[in-house]
């Protein structure tokens, strides 16, 4: 183990590990740090902590550092229409999230979202020419692409993945049952199509709650004598649904129902 900080770059909230020699640098300082592709600039996003480093901070960014930096963007931003032009008519179903160079501009990243695989040979070879660096292409899930593009959630604010998230947690329909979420894909996907990620963020209280509720479809009886089958569960207030052998519905706390005796049918 060793002692690091964690570091980010600009495209994505994703912190990674990075070695340093002597003062540490304070949170929010931009540093250079040295990666397997070359160096890169990136911002201190936390105090010292051990961990498994990823990479090593070089220097704190320089005022020419700086400039460099904002000198490549300029430049990667707009080698990015040349970039899309190839991908257009050759895959024009392809994405390009983003483009970035390296601090020493020796390499080109270009990041892209696309359903079927992307095969670029002699054309990969010109860009490298037209752009006098090594072109690194970086396929990007629809869950990365949203992450690096930014969006707006269905809460309003904006996503978890673009501002916060480190990791992609796992989410399933069952966790959106258990919530008694509307299972319509457009009320439970986010901007990337897939399952929101913040249903599963509540799901650990909603699991807790629903163990102290009996199963839907159990037969049961309320305190009061009224017998049927749960016809749905409410989790955050402990009340279930009794559908009673008459046909009608009857809404109970968790305390005043009881598995159902024959003898009390």
């Amino acid at each position: 183990m060793e002692t690091c900080v964690p570091v980010r770059f600009e495209a994505r909230p994703k912190h990674h590990l990075a070695t340093f020699r002597g003062q540490p640098p304070a949170t929010n300082a931009q540093v250079v740090v040295v990666t397997r592709e070359g160096p890169r600039l990136a911002v201190v996003r936390g105090k010292p902590q051990n961990g498994q480093a990823e990479m090593e901070i070089l220097r704190l960014a320089t005022p020419e550092d700086l400039s460099r930096y904002a000198t490549l963007k300029q430049r990667a931003e707009a080698f990015r229409w040349r970039i899309k032009s190839l991908f257009r008519s050759k895959y024009p179903g392809v994405k390009i999230v983003g483009v970035e160079y390296t601090l020493d501009g020796a390499v080109l990243f270009v990041r892209y979202h696309a359903e079927r695989k992307v095969r670029l040979g002699a054309e990969l070879k010109r860009l490298a020419r037209e752009s006098g660096a090594r072109i690194e292409l970086v396929a990007l899930g629809a869950r990365d692409e949203v992450a690096e593009m930014g969006a707006i959630g269905a809460c309003g604010m904006e996503t978890c993945c673009s501002t916060w998230m480190q990791d992609f947690g796992p989410t399933t329909i069952r966790m959106a049952r258990d919530q008694q979420l509307p299972l319509s894909p457009e009320k439970i996907s986010g901007p990337c199509g897939r399952l929101l990620c913040c249903i599963a963020y509540e799901h650990p209280i909603y699991k807790e709650l629903l163990e102290q509720l009996p199963k839907k479809n159990a037969r049961v009886c309320t305190k009061s004598g009224m017998c049927g089958k749960v016809a749905k569960l409410h989790p955050l207030s402990l009340e279930v649904e009794i559908k009673t052998t008459s046909g009608s519905l009857v809404r109970a706390k968790a305390h005043e129902v009881e598995p159902w005796q024959e003898d009390k049918a």
